[in-house]
């Protein structure tokens, strides 16, 4: 986990989402036991000097080498492709869907990623693919989460400020200028995506790896958290309900 990051601790991710699945504390006594928590989290930060590289000495030019990140992210995404294909052949349900944990196998899939220091999964039945984050052009009157329109195929994809979104009230301008997106992670048959730092793996999970947020809790979106893994586990369905009324994590569902 990076340390320059708002969850450069364990303890403090830990808190975080355990905070978010407590509906019935006040707001503001989750906010200051987490900024205590920040605050003996707190590292010194040294500026990263990037390695100069020498040029060549003389041609012939060598092929690029990848390094082992971008291989793994080949990897999953590969493995993403190749269950998003074989998911397309089944037809959607035409009941309405049941909460997540009661559609979801004992067993199974999820894909991992990482913003700004916060790992998040979704499973992998609700994901609708992963593209390369390319161009994305902006649009005006949106909320402040919404980064633009991202071609793909001549299709075009909306972006999410996957950190603005999910942690508010975390983003300020130094974790804005930190943040490297580079994928984006498209969500069931909308044409929604959250825009990604780094691809970590897809994993095997059981339901009882998951604390699971209760029946109508304020925050439909997060289906609960994966207790090993200090991560949120994403309900998509409720993600792109929230998505296309344009609201917020911390906006109220009516």
């Amino acid at each position: 986990m990076s340390k320059d990051t708002p969850f450069a601790k364990e303890e403090v991710m830990e808190e975080y989402l355990s905070s978010l699945l407590r509906d019935a504390e006040d707001p503001a006594d989750v906010t200051a036991r987490t900024a205590k928590l920040l605050e003996k989290a707190t590292v010194e930060l040294t500026p990263e000097v990037p390695e100069a590289t020498p040029p060549p000495a003389s041609p012939p030019v060598s092929e690029p080498v990848e390094t082992e990140q971008e291989v793994a992210a080949e990897e999953v995404i590969s493995e993403i492709k190749a269950s998003v294909e074989e998911k397309a052949s089944v037809p959607p349900p035409e009941v309405p869907l049941k909460p997540l944990e009661e559609r979801l196998d004992n067993a199974f899939q999820a894909l991992f990623f990482e913003v700004a220091g916060l790992t998040l999964a979704v499973p992998l039945i609700t994901l609708g693919g992963i593209h390369n984050l390319t161009k994305i052009g902006p649009l005006f009157g949106k909320p402040a989460w919404f980064m633009g329109v991202m071609l793909h195929r001549e299709e075009k994809l909306s972006v999410v400020d996957t950190a603005r979104w999910v942690m508010p009230e975390k983003y300020d301008q130094t974790l804005a200028d930190k943040l490297n997106y580079q994928y984006l992670i498209m969500l069931g048959d909308s044409p929604w995506g959250l825009a990604s730092e780094k691809l970590v793996n897809t994993v095997t999970l059981n339901k009882d790896d998951v604390k699971w947020r209760k029946a109508n809790a304020k925050r439909p979106w997060l289906a609960g958290m994966v207790k090993d893994k200090m991560c949120a586990l994403l309900d998509v369905d409720e993600l792109i309900s929230m998505l296309n009324n344009g609201l917020g994590s911390k906006d109220q569902v009516l």
